[in-house]
Formats: C-alpha cells, sequence, structure tokens
C-alpha cells in the first residue's frame, strides 16, 4: 500500500473479502480504533499496562534486580514494567530500597499516599496513572494490604499484558497466576521476557492480549490456521 492515510487505513479496516486477519502494531489509540471499527477480525495487541508485586516474603536483592530490570532495561516497550505494589508488611523496608535502585536510573516515581509517606520526593499519584501506559521512565507505585488486594487492583487496572509477583512462597505465587486475567503471568521473573524470540517462537508478530485463538506472543505458527485434507474412495456416512 503507497497511500497510508487514515482514509484508506479505515477503507482497508472494512474489506472483509480480502483480508482474514488485521493485527494493529502502534499505540493505544490506533489499537483501540481499529478494534472498534474494523469488520475484518481482528488480533488486539500491543498496550501493556504491566505490573510487578512484591509480596510479603520477598527476597529483597531478588525483588530489587526484577523491578529495575522490568521497569528500565527498555521502558519504551509493552512489556516493561509501568507500576509497582507492594505488601504492607514490607513496605517501610523494601520500597525506600527499591525506589532509590530505580530513582539511580533517572525513573520518576508517582506513589499513593503510603508511598509517598515511605519515600520523600515521591509524585502523588493521580486516578489516571493506574490506568496509564507511560512507555517511559515513569513508575506509579502502590502499597497494598493483601495478596488479594493486589490481585483485584491489577485485574481492574491491567491491560492483560504481563504481571509479575515476587515471593518466597511458591503457594501464593501460584495462587497470582491462577487469578490475574493476563497473557503472561509470572514468578520471580521480569516481564521483559514477554516476547516472541524469547519464547523461541523466532520473529515476532505482536503481543495479543485478547482470548480469541492467539494470546501472548505470537511467531508464525501461532498465526496459521487448520486445514483438513480429507481423500476417500466413495466412502458414506451411515
Amino acid at each position: 500500500m503507497e497511500d497510508t492515510s487514515h482514509e484508506v487505513a479505515q477503507e482497508m479496516m472494512k474489506l472483509s473479502q480480502y483480508i482474514d486477519v488485521l493485527i494493529p502494531r502502534g499505540g493505544r489509540g490506533l489499537i483501540q480504533r481499529v478494534v472498534q471499527t474494523a469488520s475484518v477480525p481482528v488480533i488486539e495487541t500491543g498496550a501493556g499496562n504491566c505490573h510487578v508485586y512484591v509480596d510479603r516474603d520477598a527476597d529483597l536483592q531478588m525483588a530489587t534486580d526484577i523491578v529495575v530490570n522490568a521497569k528500565v532495561q527498555r521502558p519504551s516497550v509493552c512489556n516493561a514494567a509501568e507500576k509497582l505494589l507492594i505488601h504492607r508488611n514490607v513496605a517501610a523496608k523494601y520500597l525506600p530500597i527499591i525506589a532509590k535502585a530505580l530513582q539511580d536510573h533517572g525513573v520518576q516515581l508517582r506513589g499513593d499516599q503510603d508511598a509517598c509517606a515511605l519515600v520523600p520526593g515521591m509524585i502523588p499519584a493521580t486516578d489516571e496513572d493506574w490506568d496509564t501506559e507511560y512507555n517511559d521512565l515513569i513508575m506509579a507505585v502502590k502499597v497494598v494490604d493483601s495478596l488479594d488486594d493486589a490481585i483485584n487492583h491489577i485485574n481492574e487496572h491491567s491491560t492483560q499484558h504481563s504481571e509479575a509477583i515476587i515471593t518466597n512462597d511458591i503457594a501464593r505465587g501460584h495462587e497470582f497466576q491462577q487469578r490475574i486475567d493476563s497473557a503472561c503471568v509470572y514468578v520471580n521473573a521480569s516481564t521483559r521476557f514477554t516476547d516472541g524470540g524469547m519464547f523461541g517462537f523466532g520473529a515476532e508478530i505482536g503481543i495479543s492480549t485478547q482470548k480469541l485463538h492467539a494470546r501472548g506472543p505470537m511467531g508464525l505458527a501461532q498465526l496459521t490456521t487448520i486445514k483438513y485434507e480429507i481423500t476417500g474412495n466413495g466412502q458414506v456416512r451411515k
């Protein structure tokens, strides 16, 4: 296509007689426009309001390493962490240390009232922050009372892309994986692993955040469909 205007794109979204599927790659606005406009089937990809939750019995060094990696290693991509949740029982001990590690990498922190009280200079978060994918060195921080609170907050504000829990309690990690409604849910690992290359799929087509057909990182195999080729010699069904 030589003409990449919005008008031609809108027309393409209706060409179901020629196009099997659309995979929008870009910002959240583009993705939502395609989802809401197209009559061609759409695989929704990309937007990543990803969370890392530091549980009450997390290993501090592991938590710090994972949070910094998830936020800093490549902040402009959809699998970078945008939100940090931390259990109240360990917030006073862990949060100032993790916050300093993030700030040392130039991350601007925006927190709820409890987080701001523990980290001097943290910017108060707004309601909008909890739903924002920054794609930048910005991270919102919230202190939660329990695993339930963390799960409920994530399921309310997530784009169903990638979430992580840092914990030494495998049962709690498994519960987190079972109850979080996202394409990729990690225990003690960075959200940055959500990638077609990391998953062994080769070149990545995208990361699907929907539940229809492909979900999570997609390679070519994930975009194939089934075709049955049947050869008979006069069989009939009785």
